[in-house]
């Protein structure tokens, strides 16, 4: 009988050490957003830079291994060789340069996602030669990477001009 005793207290001190346990609350992990959200806009200030290099590694550098892009009027690109294969089509154009500026960043709570959004600014040469400025907006999913820093998850931008405008 005393040994069923001990067999019992056992099991009944297990579970209750079990369920204090499990009511034990996780401190919550510190609000980092200030942080993050500083880091995100200096990364897209300085990916928007490196566009003047005018080279496509350059360019995949700031997007996560399963980054995307996402242009106007074409396929979606993920991954790094696709990635930079828009880059490189971007840059050939004649007169080509862009630059954009983050205009509101957010981070969720969680630290592991944010965004960015912004206008841009896109000059090129027309089939004439003639220069040709386009002005648009964008939107980038940022992710954290392991190492903490921030890379481009989804990237889309398009432009302000409309079909009507541009037949003016």
């Amino acid at each position: 009988m005393k040994r069923t005793f001990c067999n019992a207290t056992r099991i009944a001190l297990y579970g209750l050490a079990v369920f204090t346990l499990g009511c034990t609350q996780q401190q919550p992990a510190p609000d980092t957003r200030a942080a993050d959200e500083a880091a995100i806009r200096d990364a897209d200030a300085a990916w928007s830079s490196a566009t003047a290099t005018k080279q496509a590694s350059a360019m995949v550098a700031y997007y996560d291994a399963q980054g995307s892009v996402f242009p106007p009027n074409a396929p979606i690109a993920t991954g790094a060789d696709a990635v930079g294969k828009v880059w490189e089509s971007l840059f050939a154009i004649p007169g080509f340069s862009v630059g954009w500026q983050p205009k509101k960043v957010e981070v969720a709570r969680s630290g592991d996602l944010g965004y960015s959004e912004g206008t841009y600014e896109l000059q090129m040469n027309d089939p004439k030669g003639n220069a040709v400025t386009d002005r648009g907006k964008y939107v980038v999913v940022w992710k954290k990477q392991a190492d903490g820093t921030w890379k481009a998850l989804a990237d889309i931008f398009n432009s302000d001009l409309t079909p009507a405008s541009s037949a003016k």
